[in-house]
């Protein structure tokens, strides 16, 4: 080289590589990725056993529950003076169907036939007794008359005639009293609670 850049005597000069900025810049970028990973996968484990995080799961987000107020509809049922009631004794004690009719009367049904159980059915009601209509008694009548007499079975025949009969079985005693039947009629003409998935 000639000129002022004229390398004379025996010393050289130190030639220094030149710094690479580049590997520095690189070097610091994927320190702080690095350092934030580390940071948001420390959070996450602590949320997962911590319960943190709620709006993350659709499982975990609060829930929509029915008001107490919603109900399942109310089902209509005859009032006891639109039951015409046959009553029958299916017991080895005589009068014990007109006394049944006498107490039904007074408690406001209506009364039909008044007689002996049929041989089909005398003396083989073990409970205390039958309550025995058409297909339609089972959501209708039954369940009113049966506020009077707990425990009596069900049967269903082929008649077409709205009216029910009540067969007296061997362990009759006596009917519910008015107040726990009235009491049973309630809770039957009251709305069931709609189902909760809460």
């Amino acid at each position: 080289m000639g000129g002022k850049y004229r390398i004379t005597g025996n010393t050289y000069p130190r030639m220094r590589r030149p710094r690479h900025r580049r590997k520095l810049v690189l070097s610091a970028t994927a320190a702080v990725v690095a350092l934030g990973l580390a940071g948001w996968g420390t959070l996450q484990i602590v949320d997962v056993f911590t319960g943190g995080n709620k709006q993350a799961n659709a499982a975990d987000r609060p829930k929509v529950c029915p008001s107490p107020s919603a109900s399942a509809p109310v089902k209509a049922l005859p009032k006891p003076a639109a039951i015409k009631v046959n009553i029958y004794n299916a017991t080895p004690r005589s009068g014990l169907a007109k006394a049944a009719a006498d107490e039904l009367e007074k408690r406001g049904f209506a009364i039909g036939k008044v007689d002996n159980a049929p041989a089909a059915y005398d003396k083989k009601v073990p409970g205390t007794g039958m309550l025995l209509g058409g297909p339609t008694a089972m959501s209708g009548s039954f369940p009113v008359l049966a506020t009077q007499l707990p425990g009596a079975s069900q049967k269903t025949d082929t008649r077409r005639t709205a009216d029910v009969d009540l067969i007296i079985g061997t362990k009759f005693k006596a009917f519910s009293t008015p107040a726990a039947a009235a009491s049973a009629l309630t809770a039957l003409t009251k709305p069931a609670p709609a189902p909760s998935s809460c």
